[in-house]
């Protein structure tokens, strides 16, 4: 979705805190990267693919066509472009997630008027064992809300369960929305809520044992134990300052959450996962994912470099503030 005091603060900040992401020595694809290919301007998902390790599913927000690219994490580079059929003209693609069976489900989900659209899309499809540009056909699945239409950019699929959750996109916090048992191709599949998430959301993650939820905002992230879509506050993520932070997923062994962002030769920032131990699992309970840095005061969980970074900080505020009061006025 196209922001323009968003994009403003997003200069301010790669001004200030430019830190390229780098694959050099990142053998297992895990580490952190950058997207290297220029027809990736606009990365909105993120998905570490399961059936091939250091792999990562992306996709642009909108204006592309019916494409997902798969990026080499070692490397940055695209492995592998993929084009869906059996579905109509994408409107706003925002999220992807992995599901059981290595079946990639891609949600077509904001809404540029709002939250006005009568309903929304989420495309299945299996996910290539080769990979190599191919044309694959998808399921696609109507959605609405059984509170009416709203704005929405997460989503997850449960690992063991393949249910599809939608988490809906509000400054003041949303709730996370939980699908039918099983998607149908006919007719509406409706979402309903089930709990509050306390954050303005860009992007949600499952942790590869269904267990631990990460849920991130522009500037912050907020992690929960799932308890079967009853969630339970946990703690604070770490979240990297990017120009437009959009994307979070759990690597494929649940070690480590990497945090993507909009725009061209962007990168994707690696960090710890709550509770993962050294043998790469994702685990425990009430720990955070701080890699190693300091917070800021605010509590948001942001990694801030000092100086430069607390003025923009502050800019970033003004304009936010600015924006939502031009909104309310």
């Amino acid at each position: 979705m196209r922001r323009p005091f968003v994009l403003l603060a997003a200069a301010l900040l790669t001004a200030a805190l430019a830190v390229p992401a780098s694959a050099a020595d990142n053998d297992g694809g895990d580490e952190g990267f950058t997207i290297n290919d220029p027809r990736v301007t606009e990365s909105s998902g993120l998905a570490a693919s399961r059936q091939h390790p250091g792999v990562y599913w992306t996709h642009n927000d909108s204006d592309d066509g019916p494409h997902l690219y798969a990026v080499d994490g070692s490397t940055g580079d695209t492995v592998a472009r993929l084009t869906l059929t059996g579905i109509g003209t994408p409107r706003d693609v925002e999220a992807i997630s992995v599901g059981p069976g290595d079946r990639l489900f891609v949600a077509d989900v904001g809404d540029n008027l709002g939250g006005t659209w009568p309903y929304v899309w989420i495309y299945e499809l299996p996910e290539p064992e080769r990979l190599q540009d191919a044309t694959v056909r998808a399921t696609q699945y109507v959605v609405k809300y059984a509170d009416g239409p709203r704005d929405a950019e997460a989503m997850v699929v449960h690992p063991k369960t393949g249910r599809v959750y939608l988490i809906d996109k509000h400054e003041d916090g949303g709730h996370l929305y939980e699908g039918p048992e099983k998607l149908s191709p006919s007719g509406d599949n409706v979402f309903r809520p089930v709990a509050p998430v306390e954050l303005w959301t860009t992007d949600a993650a499952l942790s590869p044992d269904g267990q631990h939820l990460a849920v991130r905002g522009y500037f912050g992230g907020i992690h929960y134990a799932w308890n079967g879509g009853k969630l339970e506050r946990e703690g604070r993520l770490s979240v990297p300052l990017q120009g437009q932070g959009e994307s979070v997923t759990y690597s494929a062994d649940g070690s480590r959450l990497l945090f993507g962002s909009e725009g061209e030769q962007s990168g994707v920032v690696s960090r710890p996962a709550p509770g993962a131990d050294e043998g790469g699992s994702s685990g425990g309970t009430g720990s955070r994912a701080d890699g190693g840095g300091s917070t800021s005061g605010d509590g948001n969980g942001a990694s801030v470099k000092v100086g430069g970074a607390v003025v923009v900080a502050v800019v970033v505020a003004a304009l936010f503030g600015l924006g939502r009061r031009r909104r309310r006025g």
